[in-house]
């Protein structure tokens, strides 16, 4: 059935009635960015906060999307309706993905997931507003768990998987990984700890390293107040070993959550990064049109001639922003 001509809210309720073609409209609005963005937050929002949110991440190359495409599979088995956002790099040149986690997923994974894949450049916003943005959409029409995977260590796919409930980091055979999820912050979002390739020569040093670095963290007093250790996963994903165990892992790290209260404190700090995220996307948005006015172009004139410094230019712009001049 065509969606043309429907309103945002139209479109909407069709999706939380299950149309998966109306869900991927609302999910383009949400990467778009913009008024019909914000129309779509507004709708899922007061119905969302349900679903189970877990980022999977790691060194490119560690088997992620094959062992997400296996939970994908395993999952209904349970009952439950999974979606994938799996977030693929781009092209620094062109802005172009290859979305190659959609198709190593879609081999895998059966029809009950709804796989999504989405860019990391382009957005208005950027990810930090887009992957929350598709989380709630997601959320409100019923899916969960919601599997956030990020490609890379850097800190962009760091913050947005650390975002999640339950944090799940891939390392595979090989002592670099372990160091690298180290030096990038990893080791301190890891929920669950994955050893992918298990069955591979270094497995088990990849496991013995992780389990110092954990006893490491401990004695720096570093591990989660309480008590919580991250288990450690050994896991082939290509044939889809492990996978259930990882699972488990998952379920027993929100069960803690819920014991302690830490799942409304992850969620609460959630929603707090996403409305800081969008004032800051508000002020920027702010700055440039201000600086675009006369009296903008006059003052970088003015520091341009040294006259004023580059610190009197953005305080005067600032109160000229914020209304105080």
């Amino acid at each position: 059935m065509t969606l043309r001509g429907l309103s945002t809210s139209e479109v909407f309720d069709r999706a939380i009635a299950g149309e998966r073609r109306a869900l991927g409209r609302l999910l383009t609005h949400v990467e778009r960015g913009g008024s019909a963005a914000d129309e779509v937050t507004e709708l899922a929002h007061p119905v969302s906060g349900n679903a189970h949110v877990v980022g999977i991440t790691g060194a490119p190359g560690a088997g992620k999307s094959t062992l997400t495409g296996q939970l994908t599979r395993l999952l209904p088995e349970k009952g439950v309706r999974p979606a994938v956002l799996a977030v693929d790099p781009s092209s620094p040149l062109t802005g172009g993905a290859i979305l190659g986690d959609r198709i190593r997923m879609d081999d895998i994974a059966g029809e009950a997931a709804f796989i999504r894949s989405m860019a990391t450049r382009g957005h208005s916003g950027g990810l930090a507003l887009a992957v929350p943005g598709a989380v709630r959409v997601f959320d409100a029409a019923g899916y969960d768990p919601i599997i956030i995977e990020t490609v890379g260590v850097g800190q962009v796919e760091v913050d947005v998987a650390g975002a999640a409930d339950t944090t799940v980091v891939v390392v595979t055979p090989g002592w670099g990984d372990a160091v690298q999820a180290n030096k990038a912050g990893l080791l301190e979002v890891a929920d669950v700890f994955v050893v992918n390739k298990a069955d591979r020569p270094g497995a088990n040093d990849a496991r013995r390293d992780l389990e110092l670095m954990l006893d490491l963290s401990h004695m720096t007093g570093q591990e989660d107040g309480t008590g919580y250790r991250p288990p450690i996963v050994m896991a082939s994903a290509i044939d889809g070993t492990g996978a259930p165990e990882v699972w488990e892992a998952v379920e027993a790290h929100r069960a803690h959550l819920e014991t302690t209260g830490g799942l409304e404190g992850r969620r609460a700090g959630r929603l707090e990064m996403e409305v800081a995220n969008r004032v800051e996307q508000l002020l920027a948005a702010a700055s440039r049109s201000a600086m675009a006015t006369y009296a903008g172009q006059a003052l970088l004139a003015q520091a341009a001639e040294r006259s004023v410094s580059p610190a009197q230019a953005a305080n005067q712009l600032a109160r000229q922003i914020l209304g105080q001049a």
